[in-house]
């Protein structure tokens, strides 16, 4: 075991990192300093301070820091500018959450003079690279911990018996057998995995979604809402000015009324393996759609185009844990440089589960011209002769290989 005076531990106070605390403590007998970030999880973080102290950390030593309009400002948005959505269909909420804890943790290791950090993601899971991934490119020779690489605690049912040897406070539910989901929560969604989502073929259960209704309790009656954007970003609903963090909150309960925002995903993991999850995202999914919307009518064709031609790149960067990467960071500057014209705002129906776009404009930036669009009188602003001679030369080529083809047919 190699020497380690003082490491950073990702800490959310629950059975894992608890236990976690403890066998570093034991195992490679250093200072251990506890992190949690709230990033929106809805959940009472003092608990967590209190367990730490319980289990021998200094007060000065426990780390429990707001990340949320960090997260939604720095994380979120500029995911979102980019249409980001991952093999089709997810938001990437867990994912886009990893780099900042990673980001906080080298801040920490650095501020506190740690030489390492440590993290409870499993050895299964695609969390563990992108920890890692971003701890390295933030200080490269930081050392990692991670137990669950390490240890032979590979059950529930051994950490609750370590728990229990070592005094290491257990709430009841996880004596009961535990909740029945694994479960992620920040500002962007709720994820849930295990137990009886592990069967690909079985519906999953009413009761575990926590934001959404179903869409069949959504209200009978629709609910409109317009979302102003300035530079790409989300900046008010309604005419109402909100932080980052508030907006997101407010898109998340306006959806979760609707039942909007619900996803049943079997995904690839990084690490090789195919991975049934269930996601809640109904701010992300009304954003991603107005989004869209408001660039309709201010983003130029080929920049629109170029765009959805690099997202999928860019959502396997973010899945896979290359967000401080190079490249990441190169398709940012490109992707954000688009934005500067993304200003105005689009009207959504909320309905049963559906998000529909019933109106947008953009008085400084749009590119629509009602003059040349028009199927009406258009006085000359746009000339239909124009497209005799376009059809011809984009269809040279296939001309020119068709008369190749009508002579090999003739010989």
């Amino acid at each position: 075991m190699s020497q380690v005076k003082k490491v950073v531990l990702a800490y959310s106070g629950g059975l894992d990192t608890s236990v976690i605390l403890k066998w570093l403590q034991d195992t490679y007998r250093c200072e251990v300093i506890t992190f949690t970030a709230d990033i929106g999880q809805g959940e009472e973080l003092e608990p967590a301070r209190a367990k730490a102290l319980q289990l021998g950390i200094k007060p000065e030593h426990i780390y429990i820091d707001d990340l949320r309009e960090e997260f939604v400002r720095d994380f979120v948005f500029p995911m979102f500018r980019a249409n980001t959505v991952y093999e089709g269909e997810y938001l990437l909420g867990t994912s886009i959450a990893r780099p900042l804890i990673a980001k906080r943790l080298i801040e920490i290791a650095n501020e506190t003079g740690a030489d390492a950090i440590a993290h409870g993601a499993t050895g299964k899971g695609n969390d563990q690279v992108r920890f890692e991934l971003g701890a390295y490119a933030l200080k490269p020779d930081i050392k990692i911990i991670a137990p669950w690489r390490e240890w032979d605690l590979n059950s529930r049912e051994r950490l609750l018996v370590y728990a229990e040897a070592h005094g290491i406070p257990v709430e009841m539910k996880h004596k009961a057998g535990g909740s029945p989901y694994s479960m992620d929560a920040n500002l962007l969604h709720i994820s849930y995995e295990g137990r009886h989502l592990e069967d690909p073929a079985a519906e999953a259960e009413e009761e575990m979604w926590r934001w959404t209704v179903s869409p069949e309790r959504a209200p009978d009656q629709p609910e409109y809402i317009e979302i102003e954007f300035r530079q790409g970003d989300p900046v008010a609903i309604n005419g109402e000015p909100l932080s980052p963090a508030a907006l997101l909150a407010k898109l998340n309960a306006l959806g979760g009324k609707h039942g909007i925002g619900r996803l049943d995903l079997v995904e690839n993991r990084y690490v090789g393996m195919k991975s049934r999850g269930c996601y809640e995202t109904p701010g992300g999914t009304i954003l991603l759609k107005a989004h869209r919307a408001i660039e309709s009518v201010t983003l130029d064709r080929e920049v629109a185009h170029l765009k959805d031609d690099l997202m999928p790149r860019y959502a396997s960067l973010i899945y896979n844990g290359y967000w401080w990467s190079p490249e990441r960071q190169a398709l940012q500057v490109l992707i954000d440089h688009t934005q500067a014209h993304v200003n105005g705002w689009v009207r959504l129906k909320l309905y049963k589960g559906g998000v529909s776009v019933v109106g947008r404009d953009s008085k400084t930036d749009s590119l629509f011209d009602p003059a040349i669009a028009t199927f009406e009188e258009d006085a000359g602003a746009y000339d239909q002769r124009d497209a005799g001679g376009f059809i011809k030369l984009n269809a040279l080529r296939m001309r020119i290989a068709a008369r190749r083809d009508m002579r090999r047919r003739e010989t």
